[in-house]
Order: C-alpha cells, then sequence, then structure tokens
C-alpha cells in the first residue's frame, strides 16, 4: 500500500523521503498503542509545554531531526517565546523555566543518558522531581518519556519526514 504525500509548504521538506514506508499496513495495533500514549499525556497533570519541553530536549539527545522539529512546532503553536525554544538545548544556564521545568529537562536527560558511574535517575533527582509533581504528575512525566521512548527507534531508523503531520511523514 503507497500512501501519497502532501508536502509542506516550507522548503525543508521538500524533496525529503523516509526510508520506510508508513508502519501502520504492517502493524496497525500500533495506532491504538500510540493513541492510548497520547491519551495519558492529555491527562492535565503536567502543563503540556512542560512535554514539549522535555520531548523537544529528548529529541535533541537523541539526535532527531524529526523529534526536535515536531516539538518545536508544537511550542510555537502553543505560543511558546522563541528564546524559551532555542534555550532547550542549555536549559542549565539559561533563565527561562521554572524549577518543576528544570527538573522535567533534567529527568529526561537523566534517563536517555548513560551513566557510567551509577544509577541514571539517583534517589536525590527523584526528590527534587516529586517536590514538584504529585504522584499523578509523576506518572505523566515518566509517559511522556515513555512516549519518546517508544517512537524512537521509528524516528531513527525508518526516519518519517521531519515537519510533515503524521500519516503523511513517510514516503516510501
Amino acid at each position: 500500500m503507497r500512501r501519497e504525500v502532501f508536502p509542506m509548504s516550507t522548503p525543508t521538506t521538500t524533496g525529503q523521503r523516509s526510508r520506510m514506508p508508513n508502519p501502520l499496513p504492517f502493524l496497525p495495533e500500533m495506532a491504538e498503542v500510540g493513541e492510548g500514549l497520547h491519551r495519558a499525556l492529555q491527562n492535565g497533570a503536567i502543563p503540556r509545554a512542560t512535554i514539549h519541553l522535555l520531548q523537544l530536549r529528548a529529541g535533541q539527545i537523541l539526535g532527531s531531526t524529526y523529534f526536535a522539529i515536531r516539538e518545536t512546532g508544537n511550542l510555537r503553536r502553543s505560543g511558546e517565546s522563541e528564546e524559551r525554544i532555542t534555550a532547550v538545548a542549555t536549559w542549565r544556564d539559561a533563565t527561562y523555566f521554572t524549577d518543576a521545568e528544570r527538573v522535567a529537562l533534567e529527568l529526561v536527560e537523566a534517563v536517555l543518558t548513560p551513566n557510567p558511574s551509577g544509577e541514571r535517575v539517583p534517589d536525590e533527582l527523584y526528590a527534587r522531581a516529586s517536590a514538584h509533581y504529585d504522584d499523578r504528575a509523576m506518572w505523566s512525566l515518566i509517559m511522556a518519556i515513555a512516549h519518546i521512548g517508544f517512537f524512537t527507534p521509528a524516528a531513527l531508523i525508518a526516519k518519517p519526514i521531519p515537519g510533515m503531520p503524521p500519516g503523511q511523514n513517510y514516503s516510501a
């Protein structure tokens, strides 16, 4: 089954192709799992901006243009300033983030960055995070990171087209 791709008007997507076709014709169950993860993130326990900020940072750490473009667009559409979006890469030195956002960014970095000298998420980091987020919000943060983790292999191996909407981000 071949899907038509309707290029966006931005020149960054012109002529780009994914490595693989849309996975849904091959694994239709993925839609249900992915949709469940999306719904879990919309429970309101943490601000949408926090989810997009940590997912942008995850995309940067993973080296995924697809995630970085997607989350930058999500942040812009939600009204975030260019300064905050740009500063995600250097959040530790930037003054644009709340303490709760900072601990969420630190948490995603801890989960995604190998730590050869010990535990990735030490008790001290968990304690700081739980000081800002109750149990429901902590589970929402965990699911926001899991959401990226679920889609990471597809983003890095299949290479969906950055900037294209879901369902139109595969060309093969």
